[in-house]
């Protein structure tokens, strides 16, 4: 049957200055609710065009990406321990991920749906010609920032997926797309974040949450991360010393870094109530288990002579319920009802780290010793061996990298990943391990709906 579908405009869907998710059971939703409007009266004025890039960081929210990002391969690396029962949760603990478990086909689904929203975007953005020109901009980077750090996830969480890069208009023929080389997925992410790092303003938008809206230092500071997990470690420190030679970040002590007012932050999510899913996750009642702790092999780890790393005081809380020892994990101190924090998405530790990790690769030691020290310093640690050779540095920054990010955002999964030591560690303490789990099953009913779609080793069953 032949749809009639007017070619000339998008339709976007907008409400309460949000765009609204479909489904996650549907790669692509063609119905249309009545608050619907046209791309054109959507990008017509400066006003209305701001509502609909402001959608973007709301569907973030609600699809909860940040915690999902962190839960799942916090689980299936060695930095959470899963104390709840959830069957389709454990098997990221357990490393036996089945290709249809329903949390990866939510990853899957929430993240293609905000690139379905940012690609909306972005066409009517480019195609209106009534916006101040910064404005236009300055939506289109951020626009761009989303859909390059949704793919980041997809590319490195599942490998080769689909590169959808059209709007609705294409769904048909978009929906039926193949598995593309992780390496072009890299390609694109890396082209959004130049073209968004070169339309943003270096100023953060003083109406909107504090640093809760991309900013030119966001797009350069995901570049840093990006080009170190493709090797390119030149551009990798290159990025990454555009974001540290700012005056507008710092490095606060560990108790602070994690409030919505902290200069450590390069971007944030906020919330209304200033209370975080990590928080409401990681923290629970004096008598109640928390679902997701800090491994004891993790707490154990810290350094504390000759002084106490400040980050195991700070972030890591130990507490006793039916007589075991649980470390539970404090980053953010807010459970529930008001608090002053928000999802933290990029903050400045990291590019020290991504910098630290480039320079000792190009055999620049001793910067990227200074680079390590400034994170040990902020922790309340003296600085590294003058004595490490090139081996022995990168194994300190990937310890100081476990202890920096711990349960948050994927780090040391991903770290592990890139680095492909994966196996070495996690095959040791993790009973089900195979080489295979390093990507997650792509959804089988994604598979069923799109017979271009292949499925990753180990999960063919």
């Amino acid at each position: 049957m032949k749809l009639n579908i007017n070619k000339t405009i998008l339709l976007l869907t907008i409400t309460s200055g949000s765009l609204l998710l479909s489904s996650c059971e549907k790669f692509v939703d063609l119905g249309a609710p009545p608050t619907q409007v046209l791309a054109s009266e959507a990008f017509a004025t400066d006003a209305s065009a701001n509502s609909v890039i402001r959608g973007l960081y709301t569907a973030t929210l609600s699809i909860n990406l940040a915690g999902t990002s962190t839960f799942y391969t916090g689980l299936a690396a060695d930095d959470l321990q899963y104390n709840a029962t959830d069957p389709n949760t454990a098997e990221f603990y357990s490393n036996s991920l089945l290709n249809t478990n329903g949390n990866v086909a939510n990853f899957w689904s929430n993240c293609y749906q905000l690139i379905k929203n940012a690609n909306n975007a972005i066409s009517g953005l480019e195609a209106s010609t009534t916006l101040t020109p910064s404005v236009k901009d300055q939506l289109l980077g951020e626009a761009k920032f989303f859909r390059a750090y949704a793919y980041f996830y997809l590319a490195n969480l599942y490998g080769d997926v689909p590169l959808q890069l059209r709007d609705d208009l294409h769904a048909f023929e978009e929906a039926a797309l193949s598995r593309m080389p992780v390496q072009q997925v890299y390609d694109q992410i890396i082209a959004d974040l130049k073209d968004a790092e070169s339309k943003m303003a270096t100023t953060y938008d003083a109406t909107a949450s504090p640093r809760g809206r991309a900013n030119k230092a966001a797009a350069s500071a995901l570049l840093a991360r990006v080009f170190l997990y493709q090797k390119d470690y030149q551009n990798a420190e290159s990025y990454a010393t555009k974001v540290l030679q700012s005056s507008d970040y710092g490095m606060p002590t560990p108790d602070k870094s994690f409030i919505n007012s902290s200069n450590e932050v390069i971007l944030q999510l906020g919330t209304q109530t200033g209370v975080t899913t990590f928080g409401s996750n990681y923290i629970t009642a004096a008598t109640s288990t928390p679902g997701y702790t800090l491994p004891d092999a993790v707490y154990n780890s810290f350094e504390t002579a000759p002084n106490i790393d400040l980050r195991k005081t700070n972030w890591t809380s130990p507490k006793t319920v039916s007589n075991k020892i649980y470390y539970a994990i404090t980053k953010y101190k807010v459970a529930s009802g008001t608090g002053s924090e928000y999802h933290i998405v990029l903050r400045l530790a990291e590019q020290y780290l991504i910098r630290a990790e480039a320079r000792a690769r190009l055999g620049k030691i001793t910067e990227a010793r200074t680079d390590v020290d400034a994170v040990r310093n902020r922790a309340g640690l003296a600085g590294l061996s003058t004595n490490l050779n090139q081996t022995q540095l990168l194994t300190a920054i990937e310890t100081e990298r476990l202890h920096e990010f711990f349960g948050e955002l994927g780090h040391r999964w991903l770290d592990l990943k890139r680095t492909e030591r994966a196996s070495t560690v996690l095959s040791p303490i993790k009973s089900n391990w195979q080489p295979t789990d390093v990507l997650f099953p792509i959804p089988q009913a994604q598979i069923l709906i799109n017979k271009n779609l292949t499925q990753n080793p180990g999960y063919e069953d």
